[in-house]
């Protein structure tokens, strides 16, 4: 069946409105490969990430439209197993972004687990998100995908703020501080710079942008109103979960980097870190 579904188009030719998604595609790409060249014009040795996310995300999206009909007629059970593997790919893709902390691909699967579990589970026991795998299926991939951005954010800050003060972190610990108390400070950065793009997203809604499940709402005949309101309800899903994940991931990581004698633990450097500029 998953065969048929991914051959299907190939088969019987290529449909008009897949002929102009193509198209559409092929021109983003266009302006995307702009930014690459940019990037290597600039020295900012971010290429190869861009060029390799693009298509992976070009691919993987792909696949999930092709298998998208085959996943709205299986069971409401295998959504919750759908979303799992999505924390899965989630908790790969993020633990990248925290890479030299200790234990970081434990805290990325605890922290959005608990994060984005937390909010879809209660959301879905409160009927705000319909027990359906054609609403909790999209909804919840939201949820994670975007508590994973708020997790791969929040690991980067705090290493960041740690190495950068390593120093400071050591005295407060010689002079006979508490591991908890000298990196309070560190911690709560790195909570508050992950939160600013899901903030500014809340404050912009309804004036600098109109997100796209109220726009697809309201093409397709639902009351705007109701559409405004179910839009508003996803942010705040979205808010609650990121400010969950990146809160609990924080504190883990505060808890994993001393040792039992409460000294700091040596921070690795990821690969960005020592990728040389051109």
């Amino acid at each position: 069946m998953i065969v048929d579904v991914l051959l299907g188009p190939l088969r019987n030719g290529i449909d008009a409105v897949v002929l102009k998604g193509l198209l559409q595609v092929g021109a983003a790409v266009a302006i995307a490969l702009v930014v690459v060249g940019v990037s290597r014009l600039r020295g900012l040795a971010l290429e190869r990430e861009f060029s390799v996310a693009l298509v992976r995300g070009f691919v993987q999206v792909l696949i999930m439209g092709s298998l998208i009909g085959v996943l709205l007629t299986a069971q409401y059970f295998w959504s919750w197993v759908i979303l799992l593997g999505m924390i899965g790919g989630a908790t790969w893709i993020s633990k990248s972004r925290g890479e030299g902390l200790p234990r970081v691909t434990r805290v990325s699967f605890l922290s959005i687990l608990f994060g984005a579990g937390t909010v879809v589970v209660l959301m879905t026991l409160t009927g705000a998100i319909e027990s359906t795998v054609r609403d909790l299926v999209p909804v919840g991939s939201m949820v994670i995908a975007n508590a994973m951005k708020i997790n791969s954010l929040s690991l980067d800050r705090v290493r960041g703020e740690v190495r950068a003060n390593r120093e400071e972190i050591e005295a407060g610990l010689a002079l006979g501080a508490p591991p908890s108390a000298v990196i309070t400070q560190h911690v709560q950065t790195g909570v508050r710079a992950a939160l600013i793009p899901t903030i500014d997203s809340l404050r912009s809604l309804g004036w600098v942008w109109i997100p796209g499940i109220m726009t697809g709402m309201i093409l397709s005949g639902e009351n705007p109103l109701y559409a405004a309101l179910y839009q508003f309800a996803i942010m705040s899903m979205i808010f609650a979960a990121g400010g969950l994940t990146s809160m609990s991931s924080s504190i883990l990581v505060g808890e994993y980097l001393f040792t039992d004698a409460d000294q700091l633990k040596r921070i690795g450097a990821a690969e960005s870190d020592t990728t040389p500029m051109e």
